[in-house]
């Protein structure tokens, strides 16, 4: 459905530009700078707020800080410009899974919605006329979003350490930065971690895959030569959408056989991120009781997400592709150069073999989180389900305060955790859908802005009073023969 932007009105989208900063100027109360600064021990402003990770969660809350008047900060990314977040890398689908009229990063301002971006580009009828929105597409609306906002992105910088800003005199963050001239210490008072699915864990797939010599497997998350894969026998571990994607795109290079295995015995048609899409969800479901979230979110988790309607297609046009239902991997060994999978029907070969297995949550598979992983309180150390909801996988999610900020395990172990904000896939039983998610960014965004402002706010508010009692500008200005006016009295 894509079509030349020069076929749609001259000038579409530098008018959608500065109609974005007009209602920015008119929406922009209050405005008022309110953030002392406060000097690090290098002698620099200690930044307000790192955000680690420039994907579309990062890029949303810098905008949302930068609304609320919290301008010292920095966004970071290890990627170069362009290939931030996972739309130009693994996420294979064609389109975004989501139904393209979702809002989200707009955060209520119309302008700045991806809908008027599109038409903006390529007019209103090929938006009418428009399925689902292009993947590549809606990575452009983000690199616009980011430039038309001004937000502080530094990319091709990695966060790989963080510990307490000990000699710092008012606390706050020591944060050490991979950069391309080599490493650099920062300070900031807060840091978000917005690194998406695997931002406090790893990829994961089952002991015996990663034991295999790495030319024969890969995960979906991983980058895969699929034209490599041509003539080639292609076995998936997986029926969630990822895995789909990696044997359409396989199917496409032209694999001579792909194979989905499925553990389960029918497979899902239901997507929930679907159903929870209302504002009492989005916006409440972090207020319910442990017993409430657990139980929502690990149902939700549980069912995973199903194979979009597009991906199906992708894959059964292709007549050398099947599924094997109740077919779990128990085992998988390298033989001459393949692989030889153990299912409960017996053995099979394959040439290459893709894990569409998802993340495993675990702080200790991230440098930056390795040093004080032990320290960070889990789902597993607060709440125990009953045993027909118990799942050992989700209790290794983060237990995330009301702040959205990592729980010391033991009280007053380590304090300091309070100011780290975990924005990534991690954060989804304890606030539900978030910062890797569009449909939930409408209600995450805010709620993690303010949750940033009610902490800063608070530190200072020794500040603030102070600030109050110096207050003494006038607001009008008598005449200096007004009768009221005795003994100096105004």
């Amino acid at each position: 459905m894509k079509r030349a932007v020069n076929d749609c009105e001259p000038g579409a989208l530098d008018d959608l530009e500065a109609q974005v900063h007009r209602d920015l100027m008119l929406t922009q109360h209050p405005n008022t700078a309110w953030m002392p600064t406060r000097t690090g021990p290098d002698g620099n402003p200690m930044l307000d707020v790192l955000i680690a990770g420039a994907g579309q969660g990062g890029l949303v809350l810098a905008h949302q800080l930068q609304r609320n008047s919290v301008d010292n900060i920095l966004v970071v990314d290890r990627a170069a410009y362009g290939s931030e977040g996972v739309w130009t890398t693994y996420a294979r689908m064609h389109t975004l899974r989501s139904p393209k009229d979702y809002t989200g990063p707009d955060l209520g301002l119309p302008s700045l919605t991806y809908i008027a971006w599109h038409q903006a580009k390529y007019g209103k009828d090929h938006w009418d006329a428009l399925a689902l929105i292009d993947k590549d597409d809606w990575n452009d609306y983000l690199l616009w979003y980011r430039r038309i906002l001004k937000l502080p992105v530094q990319n091709e910088t990695a966060l790989t350490g963080i510990e307490p800003a000990t000699d710092a005199p008012n606390g706050g963050l020591r944060l050490t930065l991979e950069t391309p001239s080599g490493p650099r210490i920062v300070y900031a008072r807060k840091l978000v971690l917005a690194t998406g699915q695997d931002g406090t864990g790893q990829w994961w797939m089952p002991d015996f895959i990663r034991r295999l010599p790495p030319n024969l497997r890969a995960h979906a998350a991983d980058e895969i030569d699929f034209a490599a894969l041509k003539g080639k026998t292609v076995a998936v571990l997986g029926a969630g959408a990822s895995a789909a994607d990696n044997a359409a795109c396989a199917l496409e290079a032209g694999a001579a056989t792909v194979t989905m295995y499925v553990r389960r015995e029918k497979m899902q048609r239901i997507q929930p991120y679907r159903w929870l899409t209302f504002a009492g969800f989005l916006n409440h479901v972090r207020d319910l009781p442990d017993e409430w979230r657990w139980r929502f979110m690990s149902y939700i988790q549980g069912l995973r997400e199903s194979i979009p309607q597009g991906t199906y297609d992708r894959m059964r046009a292709h007549p050398n592709f099947s599924i094997r239902m109740g077919c779990p991997w128990l085992d998988a060994k390298a033989m001459d150069d393949r692989v030889l999978i153990t299912t409960p029907g017996g053995e099979v070969a394959a040439d290459f073999i893709i894990c569409g297995t998802g993340i495993d949550v675990d702080f200790s598979a991230r440098p930056e989180l390795a040093p004080f992983a032990s320290k960070i309180a889990t789902w597993s150390d607060r709440y125990t389900p009953p045993a027909e909801e118990a799942d050992g996988r989700l209790g290794r999610f983060a237990y995330l305060d009301a702040n959205g900020a990592f729980v010391e395990k033991s009280a007053g172990d380590a304090p300091w955790l309070a100011d780290i904000h975990d924005f990534t896939i991690g954060a989804t039983i304890s606030l539900g859908p978030s910062g890797c998610s569009i449909n939930g960014m409408k209600a995450a965004v805010p709620m993690l802005a303010a949750s940033i402002t009610r902490g800063l706010f608070r530190a200072d508010a020794a500040h603030h009073w102070q600030s109050l009692l110096d207050y003494d500008t006038p607001v009008f200005e008598p005449a200096s023969d007004d009768p009221l006016v005795t003994d100096g009295g105004i």
